[in-house]
């Protein structure tokens, strides 16, 4: 089934959303880069699992939403947003910056969602080492930053293989600008995650590139120690966007880990 887009409106903000599949509703909340819509790994997922991929305020095609001061405000949104579309404990899968949202949103309401899918999340100090400061480097510089090893990615030329055009580059520093909004202060983390992490009983599966040059792996370390119920995975030979870098083996994981509560 090819994917649809639409426009859930949500508190007065527009939001830009891609649906898709057949099955148990997933929902997917991007990283700072954007959404890329549905993708390889996507299309794997879709065929078990009804996919949600919505754009978040202030990045993309989706509204403005200047009200919003950190990722706990988004957080809160897409429990909204959760309510709003009807998804009725939906599993939850984010990446980076969306993995960090999705954790919070956890902590916050842990009821309200049922398993949980975090591939390398900011949101904790590290122990050891810091996360990447992503406003120092160009996009171009990033993209390599991003990845073990661009010869080895699928979807390469798909992704990255064209010249952006002048729209492109609007968007991408419509995504930065929202980006700097929600995570600067403190840099990249929220001080009192760690205590409430605790909470989030639900299943949850936690995956990184063995070389994320982003987040230091340490701080998937510090995640499983902090939820009752997760589980590491370390990908070798991958970067900080295992969902593109390895999209098979990692549709096979989260199927895998979805399917368990079946």
């Amino acid at each position: 089934m090819d994917p649809r887009e639409e426009i859930v409106k949500i508190g007065g903000i527009d939001v830009h959303t891609w649906i898709g599949g057949t099955g148990d509703p997933l929902l997917v909340l991007h990283g700072a880069g954007g959404n890329r819509g549905f993708t390889r790994w996507t299309r794997r997922i879709a065929k078990r699992y009804t996919v949600w991929a919505p754009t978040h305020p202030g990045f993309g095609r989706s509204g403005d939403a200047e009200w919003m001061e950190g990722i706990d405000d988004l957080a809160r949104f897409y429990l909204w947003f959760i309510d709003a579309a009807g998804l009725a404990r939906p599993h939850v899968l984010g990446s980076s910056m969306g993995a960090w949202t999705a954790a919070e949103l956890a902590t916050m309401s842990p009821g309200a969602i049922d398993r949980l899918v975090l591939v390398a999340p900011e949101g904790l100090k590290p122990e050891r080492g810091e996360i990447l400061d992503i406003f120092y480097h160009s996009p171009a510089e990033l993209r390599e930053l991003n990845v073990y090893d661009p010869k080895t990615i699928p979807e390469w030329d798909e992704l990255y293989g064209r010249p952006p055009t002048p729209a492109d580059l609007d968007v991408a520093e419509r995504n930065r600008e929202m980006t700097a909004r929600l995570t600067w202060k403190p840099y990249m983390y929220d001080p009192t995650l760690d205590r409430f992490l605790p909470r989030v009983t639900n299943p949850t599966l936690l995956v990184w590139g063995r070389e994320d040059r982003i987040v230091p792996i340490v701080c998937g370390e510090q995640y499983r120690r902090l939820l009752p119920n997760a589980t590491l995975t370390v990908l070798d030979h991958c970067g900080h966007l295992p969902p593109i870098e390895q999209p098979d083996a990692f549709a096979h994981l989260v199927l895998d880990f979805l399917g368990a509560s079946k």
